[in-house]
């Protein structure tokens, strides 16, 4: 990925140095990294999965964390801890070590995770605060200041 010159958006905007610091970041969690192929999937309003084909994998070879907006997955085959390696003629199943980052936004939180056929799913969930959710705002038909546009002809 290109890096970009964030210096115009720090001169022109008030508050905003967090998103540039998720850019600057992103940048660097994604750099060419296709392993495990995954997809990332809204199933509510405010629901989402994400799904990694994780062949080969069970639930003791890998970790799920959250940690500062970063969920993190990690996979380490008990295979590759053996002393003796297995000798394959083909080997098409790539069962490498991995890791995974996704940046996740201020109000995502992880449900769960769940192993199944071959898939590791991590269900999220937007949490919209109170303050945030839309509110109805009830409009008074009296209104406080009235202008008086006649006054100003007649003066003319």
């Amino acid at each position: 990925m290109r890096s970009f010159d964030l210096t115009p958006l720090f001169r022109s905007t008030i508050g905003f140095d967090r998103l540039a610091d998720m850019l600057d970041s992103m940048s660097q969690f994604d750099s060419g990294v296709s392993y495990p192929p995954y997809n990332i999937e809204r199933t509510e309003e405010n629901h989402y999965r994400i799904s990694l084909a994780i062949a080969g994998f069970g639930d003791k070879d890998l970790n799920v964390e959250v940690k500062d907006g970063v969920l993190t997955v990690q996979g380490k085959r008990e295979a590759e801890k053996e002393p003796q390696p297995k000798h394959y003629l083909y080997q098409g199943i790539a069962g490498r070590t991995f890791e995974r980052r996704f940046q996740l936004a201020e109000n995502v939180e992880v449900k769960g995770a769940q192993l199944e056929n071959g898939l590791l799913h991590i269900d999220l969930e937007r949490i919209v605060p109170e303050e945030r959710k839309p509110r109805r705002i009830s409009i008074n038909g009296k209104s406080e200041k009235v202008i008086d546009t006649t006054a100003k002809a007649a003066a003319a």
